[in-house]
């Protein structure tokens, strides 16, 4: 097989599987996200059987992905960031032997990365407690029903709701956007890039940084490093700021209403770090007409030639001259 299109299996238990489903699912590089139960002692088990606890299966999810587009470092970063890895009986709402967290790793690579995950998660003293979540080697894994399968998207009312009553959010809210988070972010970035990405604040045209830049390269987000656009895509749009006509791969940009300053628009942000970079417009290039019109401020340039040393190398052969 092309080492490009080489996959891997990688499974997470975190408690409900309804709610580990969504923040992995159409990442670049990510095949499918299946829900099923895994770890126990019997075979084929239901829903049904693996909650009145008695099949030893706890309920995960087992993800099918591409190392080369979406490394398992970057799964472990959203794990951790979807759990209270500090809960031996559970996780929120959902309590039991068959909601609590684990780490199914498939071979000795992943249990290397992943211990050395736990590890950095509990020097970090993000959480007071000790980090109890166990690594295991992976398991038979069996699909759970179809009614359990995407979830989020078959049952798109009962999901929020149940994420809303569960107190995952607010508990994930409260340790990874925390005071000392954002006093971080304000170490790490500038005070315009801060409250660019952070507060939704707009740069000045045509004084910004890339505005007129159109060497081959890739725009990465500035605070997580995750490619976002290609100067593949980029076009003078005669405004003074950055723009494209699309993103490096959808997945990676998340859109939202926006109603500030008395219009309706459509709101760009970084999928994984939650950064703002811009807005949305339909006044761009034909055929699509897409206009990504992002703040310099909300992106790092890094040349074609740089690409590999900056772990990129898979988009060298993508970029292009701009216009």
């Amino acid at each position: 097989m092309n080492e490009k299109n080489r996959t891997e299996l990688a499974t997470f238990a975190g408690g409900c599987f309804w709610c580990m489903v969504k923040p992995f699912d159409e990442l670049p590089g990510i095949v499918s996200v299946v829900s099923g139960y895994t770890g126990g002692h019997t075979e084929n088990p239901t829903y049904e059987e693996v909650g009145m606890e008695t099949t030893g299966h706890v309920e995960a999810v087992q993800i099918t992905y591409e190392p080369e587009l979406f490394p398992y470092e970057r799964l472990l970063d959203i794990y951790w960031q979807l759990i209270d890895p500090t809960d031996k009986g559970g996780q929120f709402l959902d309590r039991g032997y068959s909601y609590r967290t684990a780490i199914f790793v498939h071979n000795e690579e992943q249990r290397a990365k992943a211990e050395a995950s736990k590890a950095a998660l509990q020097a970090s003293r993000r959480f007071k407690a000790p980090i109890v979540t166990e690594i295991l080697p992976a398991a038979p894994f069996y699909s759970a029903e179809a009614l359990h399968q995407d979830y989020y998207k078959t049952h798109p009312l009962d999901y929020k709701l149940y994420l809303k009553g569960s107190g995952r959010d607010e508990f994930l809210e409260q340790h990874w956007n925390s005071p000392e988070d954002q006093k971080r972010l304000r170490n790490q970035l500038t005070r315009l890039q801060y409250e660019v990405t952070q507060h939704k604040a707009s740069e000045p045209p045509y004084e910004n940084a890339y505005w007129n830049e159109f060497h081959a390269g890739i725009y990465v987000d500035v605070i997580s490093g995750d490619p976002l656009f290609s100067s593949a895509d980029k076009f003078d749009s005669a405004t003074g700021w950055p723009s494209f006509t699309g993103p490096i791969a959808e997945g990676l940009i998340r859109r939202e209403a926006d109603y500030s300053g008395g219009e309706v628009r459509t709101a760009l942000r970084s999928r994984l770090s939650g950064a703002y970079l811009g807005h949305l417009f339909f006044d761009g290039p034909e055929p699509a007409k897409q206009h990504y019109r992002v703040n310099s401020a909300a992106l790092r340039f890094i040349p074609k030639e740089e690409l590999e040393a900056n772990g990129l190398g898979r988009y060298v052969e993508k970029v292009v001259e701009g216009n």
